[in-house]
C-alpha cells in the first residue's frame, strides 16, 4: 500500500516530464529550441518535436506573410512641396536563426520597430529624390519598387524578407491644403480665361468669315438680279419694239393715250394749256379725228 502511494507521484512526475519533452509546431509557425539562450535546433517543418525538459525551451515565430503599417510620415520632395505619406509593408521571417540573433528576446515586436525604421529611411530617401508630381501621379509603381528593393537589402540583415511595399495615401499637410487649393484654383481660372480668350478669338474669326460670305453672296445675288433684270428689260423692249413696229399708227395711238391717261389722272383736276399745244397733236390728226368720229 505504501509502495503504491509512493509510485503514483513518481509516475505522474515522469509523465509530466515526458510530456514536457514534446512540443508541436503547426503549419503556421516556425520554432527555435534554445538551451540557456543558445539556439540548438530549428524546427521549420510542422510536426512533433522533442527537447530536453527543464533545460531547453521552445520559442515560436509566425511563418506567415505579415503586414506592418508605418505611421504617417512627412517627406519633402525635390520641389520642396511637403507631403504626408502613409505606407505599409508585407514581410516574412526567412532566416530564423539570424532573426533571433538580430532581435534577441524582443521577438516580432522588436522586428516591427526595426522595419519601421528601415521603411522610414527608404521613404525619405526615395521620395526625396523625385518631385511631388511624380509621387502624386497614378504611375508610381516604380517608386514603390525602389523603396521595396532598398528595404529588402537592409531587412536581410535581420533575417527578414520584405515581400512588398505599398503607398496607401499621399496627401498635403493640413496647414498647406488651403494655400494649395487657392493656387490650384488660380491656375484653373487662368487656364479658363485663356480658353475663353482663344474661344472669343475663334468666334471673331468665324463671324468675320460669315459676314464676308454674306457680303459676297449678297453682292453676287444682286449682280445676278441686275443681269436678269436687264435681260428681262431688253426682252420686254424687244417685244414692244416688235409689236409697235408691226403697226406704227397703233403705236402713236397707244403712246398718246398713255400720255393723256397720265396727264388727266385723278390727281390732276385742272390743266391750263394753249389749244395749239403739241399735247393735242394726236386729237387734231386725221387718225385722231377718225377715232373720235368712230366713237
Amino acid at each position: 500500500m505504501r509502495k503504491s502511494a509512493f509510485l503514483i507521484p513518481v509516475v505522474v512526475v515522469a509523465v509530466a516530464i515526458a510530456l514536457s519533452a514534446l512540443y508541436i509546431v503547426d503549419e503556421r509557425e516556425k520554432a527555435l529550441v534554445l538551451q540557456f539562450g543558445r539556439v540548438v535546433d530549428i524546427k521549420e517543418e510542422p510536426g512533433l518535436g522533442v527537447k530536453i525538459p527543464l533545460i531547453q525551451e521552445v520559442v515560436r515565430y509566425d511563418d506567415r506573410i505579415l503586414s506592418r503599417d508605418v505611421e504617417p510620415l512627412e517627406v519633402t520632395p525635390l520641389d520642396d512641396r511637403r507631403l504626408v505619406v502613409d505606407a505599409f509593408a508585407r514581410y516574412r521571417i526567412a532566416d530564423l536563426n539570424q532573426f533571433r540573433q538580430a532581435v534577441g528576446t524582443g521577438g516580432e515586436g522588436a522586428a516591427e520597430r526595426r522595419i519601421d525604421g528601415i521603411l522610414r529611411n527608404e521613404l525619405r530617401e526615395v521620395l526625396g529624390s523625385v518631385s511631388s508630381n511624380d509621387i502624386l501621379s497614378s504611375d508610381r509603381a516604380a517608386l514603390m519598387l525602389r523603396i521595396r528593393n532598398g528595404a529588402i537589402a537592409e531587412a536581410r540583415a535581420l533575417g527578414i524578407e520584405v515581400v512588398d511595399v505599398r503607398l496607401k495615401r499621399t496627401d498635403l499637410p493640413t496647414e498647406n491644403l488651403d494655400a494649395t487649393f487657392q493656387r490650384m484654383r488660380a491656375e484653373r481660372e487662368r487656364e479658363a480665361t485663356d480658353e475663353r480668350a482663344r474661344g472669343n478669338e475663334a468666334a471673331q474669326r468665324v463671324r468675320a468669315q460669315a459676314d464676308r460670305t454674306v457680303v459676297e453672296l449678297t453682292s453676287d445675288a444682286e449682280r445676278q438680279a441686275e443681269i436678269i433684270r436687264g435681260e428681262a428689260d431688253a426682252r420686254r423692249n424687244a417685244i414692244f419694239a416688235d409689236a409697235f413696229g408691226a403697226d406704227p399708227e397703233f403705236f402713236e395711238f397707244y403712246r398718246s393715250l398713255t400720255a393723256y391717261d397720265r396727264a388727266l389722272g385723278a390727281t390732276n383736276s385742272t390743266m391750263v394749256m394753249s389749244p395749239d399745244s403739241e399735247f393735242f397733236n394726236y386729237l387734231k390728226s386725221d387718225q385722231g379725228a377718225r377715232s373720235l368720229e368712230g366713237e
